[in-house]
């Protein structure tokens, strides 16, 4: 189970600092409360954020319903989405449910 060191709760007042000013690979997971598929990625999410956290993956959960301006300005309009960060720049995106393997593969091709 992740920690709290491991996950990020990143919102519309930190995103800046937290992510875009960030080094390394930022994974955000943009979700919501209500959304069965975002509870269905949580545990991988959760997983990959402990798993890669010493080779420098920062992981950050942002919800969608307390957040709309981040969400509105990475064009997030279907949850969840996994957005990839490098070195604060946009990189890569998971829109809605993907098992583990494919996740993964997008951590390790980014780290």
């Amino acid at each position: 189970m992740a920690t709290s060191e491991t996950i990020l709760e990143v919102n519309d007042h930190n995103f800046a600092a937290e992510v875009e000013a960030a080094g390394g690979l930022t994974m955000v997971d943009f979700w919501a409360t209500w959304c069965g598929p975002c509870r269905m990625v949580a545990p991988i999410v959760e997983e990959l954020a402990t798993e890669y956290h010493d080779q420098g993956l920062r992981v950050g959960k942002l919800d969608v319903d307390s957040n709309p301006s981040t969400a509105a300005r990475y064009g997030v309009r279907s949850i969840p989405t996994i957005l990839f960060f490098k070195g604060g720049q946009l990189v890569d995106q998971v829109i809605g449910f993907v098992p583990r393997p494919h996740l993964e593969e997008k951590v390790r091709k980014h780290l």
